[in-house]
């Protein structure tokens, strides 16, 4: 899981949303069913957009903060080579939350 955009460059403001990514191999578990995101709190849906490899699900909470969960398979983190799209995505800012795997200390190094 990554923390990107605003907040992982410390720059967010007030007004700004909550942009993570989660890497899964079980991509249908999240996508088929808001179960997880009802159980974390993360309010109502108010957007699904598939973007190639990651799908946005964007909630809105009850206190108005907007939270975008970018959802793909950890293929998007492949490093031969690293795909345009996502080296944006962790040269604009980004943070690894989890990283068991350590797929993303070899993306991060790669980018």
């Amino acid at each position: 899981m990554l923390l990107v955009g605003s907040c992982a460059r410390n720059a967010a403001r007030p007004d700004s949303d909550v942009d993570l990514v989660l890497l899964t191999t079980d991509e249908s578990r999240y996508l088929n069913s808001d179960a997880w995101a009802t159980e974390l709190g993360l309010g109502q849906l108010i957007r699904a957009q598939s973007w190639r490899a990651i799908t946005e699900r964007r909630y809105s909470t009850a206190s108005g903060l907007e939270v975008e969960m970018g959802i793909g398979s950890p293929s998007w983190a492949k490093v031969d080579p690293v795909d345009p799209g996502t080296h944006r995505v962790v040269t604009d800012g980004a943070r690894s939350l989890h990283d068991p795997a350590g797929t993303l200390a070899v993306l991060f190094a790669a980018c």
